[in-house]
Formats: C-alpha cells, structure tokens, sequence
C-alpha cells in the first residue's frame, strides 16, 4: 500500500516513530517525504493525530 506522500530511503532527522503499523515506519523512525499533524487547538499530546499515517501492508 501506498500513502499519500512519497516513502524516503531515509529517514526525517530528528522525527521519532514507534507506530510499526505506519506504511512510513522505519527502525523507529518515519520515512515520508514531509508530515502533517493535527487538530488544530489541540492542548495534550492525545489531542494530536498524525494525518500522514496510512497502514502498511501486513501480511
């Protein structure tokens, strides 16, 4: 599967991530070419949603 923006050999520097279900996971860190994050206003870390994730291919 394929997501939304382009899969990088290698990683974003400095951007940490655990999600291995993440089409962009990578070794604990995320492979897409650029991320966007949201809600708007979002006063905790729960309040937050990485709007680039799309689901890896787990077969």
């Amino acid at each position: 599967m394929t997501g939304r923006v382009n899969k990088m050999d290698s990683p974003i520097q400095g951007v940490k991530c655990v999600v291995n279900t993440c089409h962009y996971w990578g070794n604990d860190h995320c492979h897409a070419q650029t991320i966007e994050i949201q809600a708007p206003n979002a006063k905790t870390s729960e309040m937050t949603d990485c709007a680039t994730f799309a689901p890896s291919d787990m077969r």
